[in-house]
């Protein structure tokens, strides 16, 4: 709720005596104390204005659909089948917990494997399969795709929208812009970002789909970008490995300098 300040006047009329012992009127104006009135912000595509935690972060606020919560709940409930890990919370709360709690028991390769097998359990490998199958890798598949994932993922990395790009010489609308990855300001953390987003959905898109698809995050203001149809560099060659972690990354401690090695 935000709270709007409204400043009323009032006019207060005073006797007095004229030379013609006549009433005349004096207008004075009286300020009131001022009232305050609470509102409800305006909501865009599920997130409301930003709230500012105890830290001095400032973090988006959404306000999840009953689609938001049922995807949510289905890919935590899948993360914790393949991880061992359960999660007594609910929505986005448990898919956080127990992808923090997978980061900070095993190691980077243990991760990315734990990442794949969820998501092959939460979409189903025919289903993937025939989509392949259907959609092979054109310039149509591309946009297509693109579009596809600013509708329906919006849940998982918060609002994006499609951008252009230049495509073997000519202009593509094949690429996603995160504004800002919910994932990743949910657990401030790069080696969470790294290790169960942007390798193992590289990886499962590629595979399942038959789509190459190059995740670049932007660590400065948690942006991202998903460009279908490029391939990533070499895991051990992308330059996100040189990215050091944030200063209050909880699952700091877990790990080296680098939060991820």
């Amino acid at each position: 709720m935000d709270v709007k300040f409204i400043q009323q006047k009032r006019f207060i009329i005073f006797p007095t005596l004229g030379s013609n012992n006549k009433l005349t009127k004096l207008r004075r104006n009286m300020f009131l104390p001022c009232v305050a009135v609470l509102t409800r912000p305006a909501e865009k595509n599920g997130v409301t204005d930003q709230e500012t935690t105890k830290l001095g972060n400032i973090n988006t606020v959404y306000r999840d659909n009953w689609f938001d919560k049922i995807a949510t709940d289905h890919l935590s409930q899948a993360v914790q089948v393949t991880s061992g890990w359960r999660s007594k919370k609910r929505g986005y709360e448990s898919l956080v917990e127990v992808a923090t709690m997978a980061s900070r028991s095993f190691n980077q390769i243990k991760q990315r494997e734990v990442i794949m097998q969820a998501l092959e359990r939460a979409f189903p490998r025919p289903i993937l399969s025939l989509i392949r199958t259907l959609l092979p890798q054109s310039k149509f598949t591309r946009e297509y795709f693109a579009a596809f994932t600013t509708v329906f993922f919006a849940w998982l990395v918060g609002p994006c929208e499609v951008k252009e790009s230049d495509f073997n010489g000519r202009r593509e609308k094949n690429v996603v812009q995160i504004n800002k990855c919910r994932f990743l300001e949910q657990t401030n953390c790069v080696g969470m970002c790294i290790n169960l987003c942007k390798f193992p959905c590289q990886d499962f898109i590629k595979d399942s789909l038959g789509m190459p698809v190059e995740m670049v995050p932007n660590f400065d203001d948690m942006s991202c970008k998903m460009i279908f149809g490029q391939d990533p560099p070499a895991s051990v060659d992308d330059p996100v490995l040189k990215q050091p972690c944030y200063k209050i990354c909880k699952t700091k401690a877990k790990h080296t300098t680098n939060c991820f090695i």
